[in-house]
C-alpha cells in the first residue's frame, strides 16, 4: 500500500427500501419463471424503492445508521465518498446532498462512478486520505437505485437488479490491521458490453433517445459473465498470493453479488468452501455499489466476522472495472 498510515473499517451499516419484489411478481408481467431466474442468477427477490426515493435518500439512511452505530457526531466526519451510477442528478454530486442531510458540516465530498466496482474503488480512495494523515474519519457509501434505469419489459436485465445502500466508516489503524492491500484495474474495451447510452453529453436527453429506449441498462450478458468469472477469480487469487497467504488463511470473502454462478466460479478458483463466502444475492439481487457493504452488514449480523479475521472483497463492474481489497478485520 502506498499510504503511510493503514486505514481500518470501524463501522458498517446498510439500508434497503421496504418494498420486496419476488420472482413470482415478475412471472405476472414477463415471460419468465421463478425457477428460470433462480437457476441462472441465484436471485429470489429484491428490494425496489418507491418513486421519489433516490440514491441520496438511501445513502442518507445508511449514513445515519452508521453514525448511530459508531456513536459518531456528524461534525467529526471529514470526507464523504458516494459510489453510484444512479446519482439523483448530474449535479450537484450525491455526496453534497448526503452531507447536508447528515448535518456533516465539516465534511467535503464527491461521487465516484465505477459501477459494480464502485464501492471497492471508493474504499481504496478513502483509505488514501486516511493514509496521508489528513483525514481521521471518512464515510464511504455505495448507493444505487437501479430500478430507475431498468426496462421492466426486458427480462434479461430487469430481474437482475435491486435497490439499496451500504456505508462504512474508515479511520486510522494501528499495527497489522485494516486494509492490507488492494488492486483496481480497468479494461475499457469492455465498455460496449454494459452501458446506458442516453442522457450524457454524447446522446443528450431528447424525444429520439426516449423513443429508442436509450435511458436504460443495455447489457451483453454473455460478454459480462465471461469477463467477470475470469477477473474476479484472478484478482482474488492475486491479492491472496502476493501477500503470502493461502486460501486456508481467509476467514471470509465478500464478493460483488451479480450472479451466483460467478461467485461460485471465483470460490472454486480460490479453493474456499461455502462457509467462507458471503452470499445474499437471493434476497437483494444486484444492488451495484451497494452489494459489498450490504454483504459486510449481513456478515456482522450473522456472526461471521471477528477481530483479526482476514477478509477479501472483490468486484467486477461495467467499464470493465475490477476492484479487490484485502483487509484484516479490526473490530
Amino acid at each position: 500500500m502506498s499510504h503511510r498510515i493503514p486505514a481500518k473499517i470501524t463501522g458498517v451499516a446498510g439500508y434497503v427500501p421496504p418494498r420486496v419484489v419476488t420472482n413470482a411478481d415478475f412471472e405476472k408481467t414477463l415471460d419468465t419463471t421463478d425457477e428460470w431466474i433462480r437457476m441462472r442468477t441465484g436471485i429470489r427477490e429484491r428490494h425496489i424503492a418507491e418513486p421519489g426515493v433516490a440514491a441520496s435518500h438511501m445513502a442518507t439512511e445508511a449514513g445515519n445508521l452508521l453514525l448511530q452505530q459508531t456513536r459518531t457526531d456528524p461534525s467529526e466526519i471529514d470526507l464523504i465518498i458516494v459510489a453510484s451510477v444512479t446519482p439523483d442528478m448530474f449535479f450537484p454530486a450525491t455526496a453534497c446532498l448526503v452531507q447536508d442531510r447528515l448535518g456533516a458540516k465539516k465534511a467535503w465530498g464527491f461521487d465516484l462512478s465505477a459501477a459494480c466496482a464502485g464501492f471497492t474503488y471508493a474504499l481504496t480512495v478513502g483509505a488514501q486520505f486516511v493514509g496521508a494523515g489528513t483525514h481521521k474519519k471518512v464515510m464511504v457509501i455505495g448507493s444505487d437505485k437501479m430500478s430507475a434505469i431498468l426496462d421492466f419489459k426486458d427480462r434479461a436485465t430487469c430481474v437482475l437488479f435491486g435497490d439499496g445502500a451500504g456505508a462504512v466508516l474508515l479511520e486510522p489503524a494501528a499495527g497489522n490491521e485494516g486494509i492490507l492491500d488492494f488492486h483496481n484495474d480497468v479494461d475499457g474495451s469492455g465498455g460496449k458490453f454494459l452501458y446506458m447510452p442516453g442522457g450524457g453529453s454524447l446522446n443528450p436527453s431528447s424525444r429520439e433517445t426516449l423513443e429508442k429506449n436509450m435511458h436504460v441498462v443495455h447489457q451483453d450478458g454473455a460478454g459480462v459473465f465471461k469477463y467477470a468469472v475470469r477477473r474476479m477469480a484472478d484478482v482474488a487469487a492475486q491479492l491472496v498470493e502476493r501477500n503470502g497467504f493461502s486460501s486456508s488463511d481467509i476467514a471470509l470473502v465478500v464478493p460483488h453479488q451479480a450472479n451466483l454462478r460467478i461467485i461460485r466460479a471465483m470460490q472454486e478458483r480460490l479453493g474456499v468452501d461455502d462457509s467462507k463466502v458471503l452470499v445474499n444475492i437471493d434476497r437483494y439481487g444486484n444492488t451495484t455499489a451497494g452489494t459489498i457493504p450490504l454483504g459486510l452488514r449481513d456478515a456482522i449480523a450473522q456472526g461471521r466476522l471477528k477481530k483479526g479475521d482476514l477478509v477479501l472483497l472483490v468486484a467486477v463492474g461495467a467499464g470493465f472495472t475490477t476492484g479487490g481489497v484485502l483487509l484484516r478485520w479490526a473490530y
